[in-house]
């Protein structure tokens, strides 16, 4: 799908998107993968390691999502679009509400209209289990967004820019996740967990690039595909990774749920279960299901996919040998 086609992914030089482009380049042949991020040190150190003299293909954009002019100049001649740029931390967002709003709000619909005037083929945005039944400012504004991508679709019209969105759990080993905070602490014999019974679902950084890949080849638009993921409650991955520690209970941080859900009970009439992943579907006069997707079989209308209810778990041996410990 990727070959001899201009991709663009924003938020480029996180944790997503340097295994997305290291897994483009390994596997496709792009006309041109441009890295669209604001932050100009780790462009350059992404450099070190994607260097365009190596691949040609490359481009690297300084750019902000708010800023809707350069979006449209990085979006000319572009055929796809992942859209991974975000404001991620919920005790940020919930401090700083207004940056979460205009990077996670204004930065979606500014990327929306971009790719409508630029006539981008695929968009498809990354979001969050905290987007469903959302308690704190981070899982709202990524409601928000899902939204605007969703009926993004209306707004392109029939055989124009589609638009689609991922939504998943905890990646394993990201920037920002308890593993590596968990790993630190071996350090100091002391492991602080916000409450034991907490569970989160979890995905491998694998699994989720090739969740997207998969997701932009079957999406026909508006749809949010949900992986199906294991969980695992806080308590035996802190045990798992710091088996000598002593364990600090600090509570519940303002905005934290005990669990999180990634299809609410009130999509349930609008969601279709695959072979190893969910697919909500818009219930918009444009979305007209294809044979892609004649294949789910529909839920039952009480359903609800929780990370406490959730029938996959992750054990510990599994967490030991998807995580470096090292």
């Amino acid at each position: 799908m990727f070959n001899d086609k201009s991709i663009l992914i924003t938020g480029g030089t996180g944790s997503f998107g340097q295994k997305f482009v290291q897994t483009v380049l390994n596997r496709y042949h792009p006309k041109r993968l441009v890295i669209f991020s604001r932050d100009e040190l780790k462009q350059h150190e992404m450099q070190q390691i994607f260097s365009p003299d190596d691949y040609p293909c490359l481009r690297y954009f300084i750019g902000d999502v708010r800023d809707a002019d350069r979006l449209k100049r990085a979006f000319s001649k572009i055929d796809i679009v992942i859209h991974a740029a975000a404001l991620k931390q919920v005790p940020a967002c919930e401090y700083n509400p207004y940056e979460a709003v205009k990077t996670n709000i204004l930065g979606a619909q500014n990327i929306v209209e971009a790719a409508i005037d630029k006539n981008v083929s695929r968009v498809i945005a990354l979001s969050t289990d905290k987007a469903a039944n959302p308690v704190n400012l981070y899982g709202a504004t990524k409601l928000c967004s899902d939204k605007l991508f969703i009926n993004g679709n209306s707004y392109a019209g029939p055989d124009a820019t589609r638009f689609a969105v991922v939504r998943y759990g905890n990646v394993l080993g990201s920037r920002g996740s308890v593993v590596p905070r968990f790993l630190q602490a071996r350090e100091t014999g002391t492991v602080r967990i916000t409450h034991p019974d907490m569970t989160r679902f979890w995905i491998t950084l694998d699994a989720a690039i090739d969740f997207v890949i998969n997701s932009l080849e079957v999406m026909q638009g508006g749809e949010i595909f949900i992986p199906k993921l294991p969980s695992m409650r806080i308590r035996d991955m802190a045990e798992a990774l710091c088996p000598e520690c002593e364990m600090n209970i600090t509570g519940i941080r303002p905005g934290e749920k005990m669990h999180e859900i990634m299809v609410p009970m009130n999509e349930a009439r609008n969601t279709y279960e695959y072979g190893k992943y969910f697919i909500i579907q818009p219930a918009y006069r444009f979305f007209e299901r294809s044979k892609t997707h004649c294949s789910g079989a529909t839920v039952a209308d009480n359903f609800e996919y929780s990370s406490d209810t959730n029938m996959q778990w992750l054990s510990k041996e599994d967490l030991l040998r998807l995580v470096d410990t090292k």
